[in-house]
């Protein structure tokens, strides 16, 4: 029982963080919408039995039976994933990222911020977002304009700081193209 209400918790701080931030960013009915599916059954309970504090459960769900129901259940509903901006490509006839929208680029951003403070907590820098995408392997499974559009305002994040960064985010209106 302990585990449930640590986990909602966890989830709903988590989740007002993001919306804070969506704000920020000017996405703020988008925030409000963030991680709904966390609450629902398949993603809720997993993510209580396999509650960890300090990193998503579905890392321990993996290790215990190989795989995670919550996390592809999570990544199917939510477009702030890029795992969900995949498709099949009609050239190579196999699966590959396509490039994500910008307002689900921004909410990845919140996302990733976010998660960062909670897990984090006072030990949360402006550097922890940088140094987790660049240890991580999300850059070589993203679509490439994707992947640079996030790592740039991650180092931004870490140069400039969280107001110059929010604010520059809600200033874009468009993807950049190159």
């Amino acid at each position: 029982m302990w585990h449930l209400i640590k986990h909602f918790c966890t989830i709903t701080k988590h989740r007002h963080k993001v919306i804070c931030h969506c704000y920020k960013c000017g996405i703020f009915w988008q925030g409000l919408r963030h991680d709904l599916s966390k609450y629902s059954p398949t993603e809720f309970f997993a993510g209580a039995k396999y509650y960890l504090g300090d990193r998503s459960p579905t890392e321990a769900e993996r290790r215990a039976i190989g795989y995670s129901k919550a996390w592809m259940h999570h990544k199917g509903r939510n477009r702030h994933h890029f795992e969900y901006w995949t498709d099949y490509n009609n050239a190579t006839h196999k699966l590959e990222p396509v490039e994500m929208p910008l307002d689900f680029v921004k909410e990845m951003f919140c996302d990733r911020v976010a998660a960062g403070k909670i897990y984090l907590g006072d030990g949360y820098t402006n550097n922890n977002p940088i140094e987790y995408f660049e240890r991580g392997n999300a850059k070589k499974s993203m679509h490439p304009n994707t992947a640079k559009l996030l790592e740039s305002w991650l180092k931004m994040l870490q140069e400039e700081g969280e107001k110059k960064t929010f604010a520059y985010i809600k200033s874009i209106k468009e993807l950049p193209h190159e």
